[in-house]
């Protein structure tokens, strides 16, 4: 179950600034915020992402929309708002879904040097990914995340949110699809 057991409805609707996979007028909405250092996040991110491919092979396409959101919790996670940062600087080059599996993947090593290493094996511009890091570029629009998470009741990472409201079930496959399913009605 998730301990965070806030009840209240997503407050910053979904929009076209949100990272996305999917349509706005899908059947599901489905809005994560997500740490990608800690390691809940990463299951369920995983999880989603297959649940996603399950559904649009099943459904079409357009039945579910999945939606990252920023929720470093840097005081239980030193490296969560630099990851973000990277995360950010890789969506400046199109490259935002690609470097958060890899952040995911390889969560026990955020340090500089991988961070520059994922870059590199994505193929971004590391010299403009490198001055966007150090001019903390992309700090604000975290920031709007986690401020749109708090506005919503969220205070600690993973939470979803399903067509506006809050997820509160169990992170397995059954029940989170059964709730998709259920929410697409």
């Amino acid at each position: 179950m998730n301990d965070d057991r806030s009840h209240g409805p997503l407050l910053v609707p979904p929009s076209t600034q949100d990272w996305m996979q999917g349509v706005l007028s899908a059947k599901v909405v489905l809005v994560m915020y997500g740490d990608y250092q800690d390691p809940r996040s990463a299951d369920v991110y995983k999880l989603i992402k297959a649940i996603k491919r399950e559904l649009s092979a099943a459904f079409g396409e357009d039945y579910l929309c999945f939606i990252f959101r920023h929720f470093p919790q840097t005081q239980i996670y030193p490296q969560a708002q630099r990851a973000a940062q990277v995360a950010e600087a890789a969506a400046a080059q199109g490259k935002f879904w690609l470097m958060s599996d890899a952040l995911f993947d390889h969560q026990k090593r955020l340090e500089n040097g991988y961070l520059v290493e994922y870059a590199n094996n994505l193929g971004l511009d590391i010299p403009r990914f490198l001055q966007e890091l150090s001019k903390q570029v992309h700090v604000a629009r975290i920031n709007e995340d986690i401020e749109g998470g708090i506005q919503s009741g969220v205070t600690t990472a993973p939470a979803l949110f399903m067509n506006g409201s809050r997820y509160i079930g169990h992170w397995n496959t059954t029940e989170l699809m059964a709730a998709m399913i259920a929410a697409s009605q």
